[in-house]
């Protein structure tokens, strides 16, 4: 059913354009976008992780999207450990996965655009094209950061903060901190975060920062509860939910406040 679903998208999208919802969600590591050979069609497959989850892969015609596909699935085993470890076991059994043919296919499937590699949507993970390019760390990365939206997704207001929601999904997909980043000078605004380039860069790498300083001084566990207080359905104000889950006024986080 994925696969064919898939494949009356891929015929879909060849016809009159129309606007996806633009995702919550994406991860910005620089996809290739030098001259591609034409997509060559759909092929799909069905791969399952070691915690009994189903991952449901799609390669829509990218050069070298098989070899994408191989690659991700390899990184799945460790890449639903790391999500489970901090989010817990109750997030989707399903995962489908989908590597777009072209970059019209990624807008339309994923809402994602240059500079992005993979977006997130309720339906699924969606990987640009050029992400075929990505070295093994950064594919890692993106794996994991995706894998973590798409289990908190659920469970994520759609006027949930966006710097958060990403620096939360880095700290799952980034490797440890080898000791926790001082406190950053303020959140991120969205314009940062949308920003192109290393503006955007900078912005992930502070959202980054502040999880991994209250992941590293309050603990993993206070972090998710952070995350719920401030991003789940209903959730308060950002200063409001730090005043509950950490017990201190915000101004205190942040380096020279």
């Amino acid at each position: 059913m994925f696969g064919a679903e898939l494949i009356c998208a891929v015929l879909l999208i060849a016809g009159p354009q129309v606007s996806a919802p633009v995702p919550a969600v994406a991860a910005p590591v620089p996809a290739t976008h030098s001259p591609q050979p034409a997509p060559t069609g759909p092929s799909t497959r069905t791969v399952a992780t070691p915690d009994g989850r189903t991952a449901q892969l799609a390669d829509l015609g990218a050069p070298g999207g098989g070899a994408l596909l191989d690659r991700i699935a390899a990184e799945l085993p460790s890449a639903t450990a790391a999500v489970t470890a901090f989010w817990g076991p109750q997030w989707p059994r399903d995962i489908p996965i989908v590597v777009a043919g072209t970059t019209g296919q990624f807008a339309t499937l994923g809402g994602g655009g240059d500079g992005i590699a993979a977006t997130t949507t309720a339906q699924r993970i969606t990987f640009a094209p050029g992400a075929t390019a990505m070295d093994d760390a950064d594919l890692r990365t993106v794996v994991r950061h995706e894998l973590f939206h798409y289990a908190a997704r659920a469970d994520t207001a759609a006027d949930a903060p966006v710097w958060f929601t990403e620096g939360v999904a880095d700290y799952v997909a980034r490797p440890p901190a080898a000791t926790p980043p001082a406190a950053p000078r303020g959140f991120p605004s969205d314009a940062e975060m949308a920003a192109p380039g290393p503006a955007r860069d900078e912005a992930y790498d502070r959202a980054w920062e502040f999880a991994s300083y209250v992941a590293g001084v309050y603990g993993e566990d206070t972090l998710r509860a952070l995350y719920v207080a401030a991003c789940g359905h209903g959730h308060a104000d950002f200063d409001g939910a730090v005043r509950t889950v950490l017990g201190v006024e915000p101004a205190s986080l942040w380096a020279d406040s």
